[in-house]
């Protein structure tokens, strides 16, 4: 029933970008009243903080409330500043002109009340150069917000939406020192993490004390991370210069960059991470360009591999496409953790290209696949019923239809059956 089109993963062989901006669906939002929505709400009423808290999800295209499917979920703070570019980076990395660069994801961002008091682990009332901030006297929270996060949010989410058993974290100055004390005292929380810029000066640097030791004694296996670093420095400086500088203003650099240092004197611990310093971006332009690169890094497992798209549409090459498929998610499962399966939409927009480009051995191949993968998906037994019926073979392609009809009512696989059954 899905028919090609012009977000198929292969068509950046054979079509211009500018023919693929023609497009004029709009994958993974929703148009309502003249109005693209790009994610909805939801709200737990939480407990621990005594308040209600609303979150903002994002779902990815092709998302069934009725179909198995599960996908990763990425918890982002600072929802207020991070949602639309965020959601729209993942929309493009994981759907648009066949990328896969990252997997289609469901984005839980939380917006903020009182943000000093839910993203800082400690009281405290003094900024980098030693001042007083009176509007930190709220400080102090983070712990319960990060119960909030584990005891109440996360079990909600879990249960009202198809989650699959990996989490991402992502969080940016006061969100990035939150990312830290979770990494460091709640380290099983999340798969992975992409600290952005944190705010390792909090309270005397006291988690930056704690990190020394952590990173040293405890174990990391299966985590990843990906640090980045704006710069803040004062005009002149680099950032040799100012690791020997005492300065107020330069104490948020200077206590990430001995976070860096930190983390690389401890390669035995089992963390797997990567940083980045960003010589053109501040403080505040830094979170789009980091969570693009965090993104890559974390995911670095997950594109198609470019070969194997060429391989499936060279005619002349000899390739078992189930086989290319199965390997590279079976590797895939590997890296996340759990059993991931090609996605439906795109298997089912594979086989439709390579039928319409004549090539039904691996068209059938792609279809077939499905079903195995999805047995209880009502398109995938509608589109064998396509294959079918464009190779000639009527009854083959009543019996899917059929199959399809009897998991799901849809008036397009109706028609089509009623249409080989008058004969016509």
């Amino acid at each position: 029933m899905q028919k090609f089109n012009l977000t198929y993963p292969f068509m950046k062989f054979f079509f211009s970008l500018l023919l693929a901006a023609t497009v004029t669906a709009v994958s993974g939002q929703t148009i309502k009243n003249n109005t693209v929505i790009i994610g909805k709400t939801d709200s737990v009423r939480s407990k621990i903080l005594n308040e209600e808290r609303t979150v903002w999800i994002y779902l990815p295209a092709g998302y069934d409330a009725a179909a198995k499917q599960r996908y990763p979920v990425i918890y982002l703070l600072d929802a207020d500043w991070n949602f639309a570019a965020f959601t729209g980076m993942v929309h493009e990395l994981s759907e648009v002109i066949g990328n896969t660069v990252v997997p289609p994801a469901i984005i839980v961002a939380i917006p903020n009340t009182d943000r000093t008091r839910d993203l800082t682990p400690t009281n405290a009332m003094l900024d980098p150069d030693g001042k007083r901030v009176d509007d930190f006297k709220t400080s102090g929270g983070g712990e319960k917000f990060t119960s909030f996060i584990e005891t109440e949010l996360i079990p909600h989410i879990d249960s009202a939406y198809h989650t699959a058993p990996y989490k991402m974290l992502i969080g940016h100055s006061f969100g990035g020192l939150t990312a830290m004390n979770i990494i460091i005292n709640h380290t099983d929380m999340f798969n992975d993490y992409i600290v952005i810029d944190p705010s390792m000066w909090w309270d005397s640097r006291k988690l930056l004390t704690q990190a020394a030791d952590v990173f040293k004694q405890k174990r990391f296996e299966g985590k990843n991370m990906f640090l980045a670093i704006a710069n803040t420095m004062p005009y002149g400086m680099d950032t040799l210069r100012v690791q020997k500088d005492t300065s107020g203003a330069t104490g948020h650099i200077r206590s990430i960059l001995r976070l860096k240092n930190i983390l690389q004197q401890n390669p035995a611990n089992g963390l797997h991470w990567s940083y980045k310093y960003y010589n053109d971006d501040s403080h505040g332009s830094v979170p789009l360009i980091a969570e693009y690169d965090g993104l890559h890094f974390l995911f670095g497992f997950y594109n198609f591999p470019p070969g194997l798209q060429t391989s499936l549409t060279d005619k002349t090459a000899k390739i078992d496409l189930e086989a290319a498929f199965s390997d590279h998610y079976a590797d895939i499962s590997k890296h996340m953790g759990y059993k991931v399966l090609p996605p439906q939409g795109m298997l089912n927009q594979t086989g439709y290209y390579l039928l319409q480009n004549n090539l039904p051995e691996r068209a059938y191949a792609a279809f077939n696949l499905n079903i195995k993968n999805y047995p209880d998906n009502a398109n995938v037994y509608d589109s064998m019923g396509d294959y079918y019926d464009h190779q000639k073979n009527k009854a083959k392609a009543i019996e899917y239809y059929t199959k399809a009809l009897k998991i799901k009512d849809n008036p397009d696989t109706r028609k089509k059956l009623e249409k080989l059954q008058a004969g016509k």
